[in-house]
Formats: structure tokens, sequence, C-alpha cells
């Protein structure tokens, strides 16, 4: 895989989502598990699937008369990549304003803070 970033939209985030849960699977498999929690085609399930195989983001491999998809881009590269946008775009690649942000305009709760503690130690500890 090259290190390009492959671009991924919400949609076919969705898509990814169900072959990083478990692969390879036919499309019939895929199709059948989106349309549960989404109002969404086969036909455009199907589309989403040929999109991301354009972007090199999933194989198929051949099965019979079916082909079996698995992705090829790793859930970490894409949060990786999709984080490091986030921060770029909304809080100049600093993530001080990210957490100020979000401490003031959403509600974490006790264990949110603690791993963010942890987090916090932890970096500490390594940059001494």
């Amino acid at each position: 895989m090259s290190d390009d970033p492959i671009a991924i939209s919400d949609a076919e985030s969705r898509v990814m989502e169900v072959l990083w849960r478990q692969s390879p699977q036919s499309a019939e498999e895929i199709v059948s598990t989106l349309q549960h929690g989404t109002a969404w085609h086969e036909k455009t399930i199907k589309t989403l699937l040929n999109r991301l195989l354009g972007k090199r983001a999933v194989s198929a491999q051949k099965d019979g008369r079916r082909y079996l998809y698995a992705p090829l881009l790793r859930r970490e590269d894409w949060q990786q990549q999709e984080s490091r946008s986030l921060l770029d775009r909304a809080f100049g690649g600093r993530v001080a304003p990210l957490l100020a942000h979000f401490s003031q305009h959403e509600k974490l709760s006790a264990k949110d803070i603690a791993e963010l503690r942890k987090l916090i130690d932890a970096i500490d500890k390594r940059g001494r």
C-alpha cells in the first residue's frame, strides 16, 4: 500500500466498517449487513464497493461465481489520516484546542477524563 492518503467518503467508510469487522465478505453479505442499518439500495452499496475497489481501499478475490472483498486500507491508517485532517483543518494542527473545544461543548464522562489523564501522564513520562 502506498503512503498516499486514500480519500474515503462517509458512505464509503460505512462499507469499510463492515469489512474491518469481518472479512473477506461477498457483495451479498455486505449488502445484507448495510441494508439493516441504512435505507440504501443494493445498487448504491455495490457502487460504493466499486468506488473502494477503484481507490484500492479494498481487494476482490474470485471465489467461484462471486467475489470476496477484503480491506487493503487498514482502519488504523484511515483513522490516522482522518484525525490529522481534522486537526489541520479545524484546529491549526494542534491537539490542545481540540480538547478545549470538547471540554467546553461536549459532556465528558468521568471515564473520558480519567483516560485523558492517563494519556497525558504517559506522554509526560515519554518526554522526560
